[in-house]
């Protein structure tokens, strides 16, 4: 007998779970640092977001008053580290500019709005993308909404659940159809399947012998 989406995607999670332990993802200090993150993330490695951020912190502009302030020139360069920091620093500010007009630069009253109203807005800002608005909602605002990347679409297709190239939103509905609709779980099983694909489930050269997915959906 075929064993259902929820058994399937549960067992996955307790594996990884019990292989990697509690990622601890997403850090920042705010809601708003963690939707800063979420943008410059964007195409470059965490490490080099964390060095932007640490940068905009010393120079006291990780704020919305302050990035609105900042002429995009500025902001450009106090971002390189994030690489493309010309096109992240427009992003920047056309989601700071949302924040006023939307709700007086307060990130807070935004992410009270009903997840999909929230969604619906932060995918209206230029530059913000699906992942990075789910990432928002998920990590800063504590709402269950799936996170889909590439680790995500790749551990998912090497398993034959679905091609590589199927849609972000199929890919999301996929688990939120599946999974009750709960932060905590959605939260650390985005962060295990990312530690999957980074340390196991790789592009190239997969760990497959060593990987505690090995086994998971033999039916």
């Amino acid at each position: 007998m075929p064993v259902d989406r929820n058994t399937l995607l549960l067992d996955l999670y307790k594996r990884l779970f019990s292989s990697f332990g509690p990622r601890h993802w997403w850090p920042g200090d705010s809601p708003f640092e963690i939707a800063v993150g979420a943008i410059l993330t964007q195409n470059t490695a965490w490490r080099n977001v964390e060095k932007a951020i640490a940068n905009l912190k010393k120079k006291n502009l990780l704020s919305a008053e302050a990035i609105y302030s900042l002429p995009v020139e500025d902001l450009a360069a106090q971002i390189r580290s994030a690489g493309y920091y010309n096109i992240k620093a427009k992003r920047l500010k056309h989601f700071v500019k949302f924040l006023f007009r939307e709700s007086g630069g307060n990130l807070d009253r935004l992410l009270t709005w009903d997840l999909h109203i929230s969604r619906n807005e932060l995918l209206s800002i230029n530059g913000v993308g699906p992942e990075t608005a789910d990432s928002i909602l998920l990590y800063a605002a504590n709402k269950p909404t799936f996170v889909v990347d590439a680790y995500t679409r790749r551990i998912l297709s090497r398993h034959r659940l679905m091609p590589e190239e199927v849609s972000y939103d199929e890919v999301r509905s996929f688990f939120m159809d599946s999974l009750e609709p709960d932060v905590y779980i959605f939260n650390e099983f985005h962060a295990l399947l990312v530690h999957l694909g980074h340390t196991f489930c790789t592009k190239r050269k997969p760990k497959c012998s060593a990987c505690p997915a090995m086994g998971w959906n033999n039916d």
